[in-house]
C-alpha cells in the first residue's frame, strides 16, 4: 500500500550532461531547439531503484518526504516515484499523488525572455511541454481510482495566472510555500478531510506593486495559516536522510539584500549549523556524489556581519568543512553577490584553495548582475554592492568589473543574469548594460579572458501573461542587451565547449559540437530578430569599449586590493 506518492517534474532530475547552463535547456522553445538535440542534451535521469522509487530526488522533495515520516507517516505509506515507473504506486489505495515542480507553464524568467525574444503566443517550451506529458501519465493512472493530485514546489504560482489550466490538468489541491514542519500534517488532514485553520489557509500568497506581501482567498489552493508563521525556523527543519538531485546540500535560506523585484529577499535568515549541513551532505556523499554543491539564496551573507560585511571566518570554516570530508572532490555554492569578490580578494583567494580551484577546476556560482546602470541599481537594488556603496566606492560598473577580474583570477566562473523591462527603465539605462557586457567580454585577467556568462531576463508584467499576449515588445535598446548578451555566449561556447564537456569522449565530442554551434546559431537567431527590429548591431558590438588606459586603472586598483 502507498498511500502518498511524490513525484518530480521531469526537468529537475535529468543531468543535462554536468554542462553549465544547459540546466535552462527546457526553458528554450521546442519549436527552436528539435527533438533528438533536446533530448541528448538533457543527458540521463536520475536512476531508478528496484523498487521504482527514485534513487535521487530534487531537495524540496525530501524535505517534504523527511517531514512526513518525522510528523507520523508511515515508511511503507510513502513512495518517492521515478517518472517512469509511476504505475508501481499509483493503486486502488492511493490517497494523493503530489508533483514537485519548478515552472510548469513556463512562465519564469528564463523562459518568458524567450517568448519575448522569438514572440508568438503558444507557450511551448521544453518544461511545459514535459510537464504535460507527465500530468497526463498521473491522470491516466488516476482513472477510476481515488488518488487525489496535488502540485506543489516553487512553480505553484503560475497556476495562480494561468487559472484555467487547474481544471485542465485534473489538479485537486495546490499547496504554497515551504513546509518543513507543517509536511506530514497536510497530508494526514488532507486524508481526513479537515484542515486546522491554524496550521493552513484556502488561498495564496501574492504580492502586490511595491511588493507587499497579500494573502489571496483561494480554495483551490493551500498555504501557510496564520498561526503557525509564514516560515519554519531553523530547528523545525528537518535533516535530509535520502540523497538529492546533483548531491544539492542546503546551508542558508534567505538574503535579505532587498533588492525590489525578488521574492527570495523577503524570507527570513537561516542559517544552518556546520552539523546539519555535515549530517546532509553525507547523505549524498554515501549514495555516491563526490561534487558537493552547497546551496543558498547568497553564501556570502552566510552568518554576515553588521552592513553585510562577510563574516570571513564562518565562510572559511564552511568550506573548509565541506572539502574536509572523505570523497569530497569539488564544490561550489549556488549563489553569491560580485560586491564580495570587489572588495575581498583574499576571502576568494582563500576560498579558492580550499575549494582546490584551477584553470580545470572552475567553481560556478549564479550572480544577479541585473543591470549596467548606476541609477537602476540604486533604485531597485541599493544594498546589493554592500558593504561597498556606489558613488563611494566606484561606479556600479567598476564594483562589478573587479569583482569578475578578482573572481576570474582565482577561478571562479560567475554566471550573471541581466533585465530588461525593469520598473522606471530607460533607454540609456539599457545601453549602459551592453557597455558593461561589452568591457567585461573584452578584458583579461593574467594573460586569460574574462570568464563568465550572462542570461538576458525579461520582466514581463503579470497581466499580459495572464491575457496570454506575449507577443514580443522588445526596444531596440533591448534588443541591444540581448545581442550583447548572446555575443558573448557565442564566444564562451566556442571557447569552452569542448573542456566543459563531460562524458565518454563519444558523448564528450557530440555535446561539445551542439553546444559551439547551437551558441552560434543562438546569436545569430538573436542579431537577425534584433536587426529586422531596427537596432543598429554596429552600435551594440562597440558599445562603450573602453581605451586600454581605463582597464589598465581598473586593474591597478583591483590589483592593489
Amino acid at each position: 500500500m502507498t498511500k502518498y506518492v511524490l513525484v518530480s517534474d521531469n526537468t529537475l532530475i535529468h543531468n543535462f550532461r554536468n554542462f553549465p547552463l544547459l540546466d535552462f535547456l527546457p526553458s528554450a522553445p521546442a519549436s527552436h531547439v528539435p527533438g533528438p538535440v533536446y533530448k541528448f542534451l538533457r543527458g540521463v535521469p536520475a536512476p531508478a531503484l528496484p523498487d521504482g522509487q527514485a534513487k535521487f530526488a530534487p531537495y524540496g522533495m525530501r524535505k517534504l518526504e523527511i517531514s512526513m515520516l518525522n510528523q507520523g507517516i508511515k515508511s511503507e505509506d510513502i513512495a518517492v516515484a521515478h517518472p517512469d515507473h509511476l504505475q508501481n504506486f499509483i493503486k486502488d489505495d492511493t490517497e494523493i499523488v503530489a508533483v514537485h515542480t519548478m515552472d510548469p507553464m513556463g512562465l519564469g524568467p528564463t523562459t518568458m525572455s524567450y517568448y519575448a525574444l522569438f514572440g508568438g503566443n503558444e507557450m511551448r517550451p521544453w518544461v511545459r511541454q514535459e510537464w504535460d506529458d507527465l500530468l497526463a501519465k498521473i491522470n491516466a493512472l488516476r482513472v477510476g481510482k481515488k488518488a487525489k493530485l496535488m502540485i506543489g514546489g516553487p512553480g505553484v504560482w503560475e497556476y495562480t495566472i494561468l487559472n484555467e489550466e487547474i481544471e485542465r490538468h485534473k489538479v485537486d489541491y495546490l499547496f504554497q510555500g515551504e513546509a518543513d514542519d507543517i509536511g506530514g500534517h497536510l497530508f494526514q488532514q488532507l486524508t481526513d478531510g479537515q484542515l486546522d485553520p491554524n496550521m493552513f489557509n484556502n488561498g495564496f500568497i501574492t504580492y502586490d506593486e511595491t511588493f507587499h506581501r497579500m494573502q489571496h482567498k483561494d480554495p483551490r489552493f493551500i498555504s501557510r495559516g496564520s498561526g503557525i508563521g509564514a516560515y519554519p525556523k531553523l530547528e523545525d527543519i528537518p535533516v535530509i536522510t535520502k540523497p538529492t538531485t546533483k548531491g544539492l546540500t542546503e546551508v542558508m535560506r534567505g538574503c535579505g539584500i532587498g533588492c525590489d523585484f525578488c521574492e527570495v529577499t523577503l524570507r527570513p535568515l537561516r542559517y544552518y549549523p556546520i552539523d546539519m549541513i555535515v549530517k546532509e551532505l553525507k547523505v549524498n556523499l554515501d549514495a555516491g556524489y563526490n561534487y558537493a554543491w552547497m546551496h543558498s539564496d547568497e553564501i556570502f551573507a552566510y552568518k554576515h556581519l553588521q552592513n553585510y560585511v562577510p563574516n570571513q571566518e564562518a565562510l572559511i570554516e564552511l568550506f573548509s568543512t565541506v572539502m574536509a570530508q572523505p570523497g569530497v572532490v569539488r564544490t561550489n555554492p549556488t549563489h553569491g553577490r560580485i560586491s564580495i569578490p570587489a572588495a575581498y580578494p583574499e576571502l576568494i583567494k582563500k576560498l579558492s584553495e580550499i575549494g582546490r580551484a584551477s584553470s580545470s577546476n572552475w567553481i560556478g556560482v549564479q550572480v544577479g548582475l541585473e543591470t549596467g546602470s548606476d541609477r537602476l541599481a540604486k533604485l531597485h537594488m541599493p544594498a546589493k554592492t554592500l558593504p561597498l556603496k556606489i558613488g563611494v566606492d566606484g561606479s556600479y560598473q567598476e564594483i562589478v568589473w573587479k569583482g569578475v577580474y578578482n573572481f576570474n583570477k582565482y577561478f571562479w566562473r560567475p554566471a550573471f543574469t541581466v533585465q530588461v523591462g525593469q520598473s522606471s527603465e530607460t533607454d540609456e539605462d539599457n545601453w549602459e548594460t551592453v557597455a558593461l557586457i561589452n568591457r567585461m567580454s573584452n578584458s583579461v585577467v593574467e594573460g586569460r579572458p574574462f570568464e563568465f556568462t550572462v542570461t538576458p531576463l525579461y520582466n514581463m508584467p503579470l497581466g499580459r501573461i495572464k491575457a496570454k499576449q506575449v507577443k514580443s515588445e522588445l526596444t531596440p535598446s533591448m534588443l541591444a542587451v540581448y545581442y550583447a548578451s548572446y555575443r558573448h555566449l557565442a564566444k564562451m561556447a566556442s571557447r569552452n565547449a569542448n573542456k566543459d564537456s563531460k562524458g565518454n569522449p563519444f558523448v564528450k565530442v557530440g555535446t561539445s559540437k551542439i553546444i559551439s554551434v547551437g551558441g552560434g546559431l543562438m546569436f545569430k537567431a538573436v542579431e537577425k530578430i534584433a536587426k529586422k527590429q531596427g537596432l543598429d548591431v554596429e552600435k551594440a558590438k562597440n558599445w562603450g569599449m573602453p581605451k586600454d588606459k581605463e582597464l589598465e586603472s581598473w586593474a591597478m586598483v583591483a590589483k592593489a586590493m
